[in-house]
């Protein structure tokens, strides 16, 4: 399939562009800068330097695709690239994979596909762009990853700390955050661009969902881990931020498992990082 994906060179990107190019397909990647296009070269796909938000650019790529994945996602970029995406894409089979995420559900210890936004500040842009998505004539799916880990990147990374001292928790570090690792999530969205069109949410978590402080102490063994106040992680982190990061969610994934026959394999949290 001539696949057009955006965020390329991202954490999230970079494993969908590899998992689409192990599948076969054919990826042209929407990049910012020759730096960018020659690393994406590198892999094998094409690149093509253009901005998001400049329809005149972006329509004869958008029309060339069979399949669209935006991993791009941001609040400058969407309210501008989405509606160029579906008015492109209306009379077209093409399908389009867009990208939101688990903490537009807020605090929700069973999230699934049915579950109603209740969104943080600081994604609370994204509710009406996936209305625009879900409402439109395009074959699309919203692909809605928990917290993303493996490798170097990653929230779980504001856990890590250097091993010189404590590690400061998010609030009393008692709320789950649900996970899926990078590489399961690239495959789900190989997967959900190959079966096509959900109409909707698509929930990629793995179904592991450790407090915070499970997360923080498996990867430092004896080192001092520190409850904060609300307030006190607001002020280290930003009130958005923090506000997000103090949500308690839960999901299990099931429905990507059934629909798509997706299968993590990267995890579990414990395994995959710290063994």
């Amino acid at each position: 399939m001539k696949v057009f994906l955006t965020g390329a060179t991202g954490y999230i990107g970079s494993a969908v562009l590899r998992a689409l190019l192990a599948n076969g397909h054919a990826v042209t990647a929407a990049v910012r800068s020759e730096e960018k296009a020659a690393r994406v070269r590198e892999t094998g796909a094409k690149a093509v330097v253009v901005d998001l938000t400049d329809r005149a650019a972006l329509a004869p790529l958008l029309r060339q695709a069979e399949g669209v994945i935006h991993t791009a996602s941001a609040q400058d970029v969407d309210p501008s690239f989405v509606p160029i995406v579906l008015n492109e894409l209306v009379h077209s089979p093409t399908q389009f994979v867009h990208t939101s995420g688990i903490w537009l559900f807020g605090d929700n210890s069973a999230i699934t596909e049915e579950s109603e936004p209740d969104a943080p500040e600081i994604v609370s842009w994204r509710v009406r762009i996936d209305r625009q998505v879900i409402n439109s004539n395009v074959n699309t799916a919203i692909i809605a990853p928990a917290v993303v880990y493996g490798g170097q990147g990653g929230v779980t990374q504001l856990l890590a700390g250097d091993g010189s001292g404590p590690v400061s928790l998010v609030g009393d570090g008692r709320q789950r955050w649900t996970l899926v690792h990078v590489d399961d999530l690239a495959e789900l969205y190989v997967r959900v661009l190959e079966k096509g069109a959900a109409v909707g949410y698509v929930i990629a978590a793995s179904g592991e969902n450790p407090t915070v402080r499970e997360i923080a102490s498996s990867g430092h063994g004896t080192v001092e881990l520190v409850e904060e106040t609300p307030d006190a992680s607001r002020e280290r982190l930003g009130a958005p931020f923090a506000d997000a990061l103090l949500q308690d969610q839960a999901a299990t994934g099931q429905y990507a498992r059934d629909a798509y026959g997706w299968a993590p394999t990267s995890g579990d949290w414990l395994r995959a990082e710290h063994s």
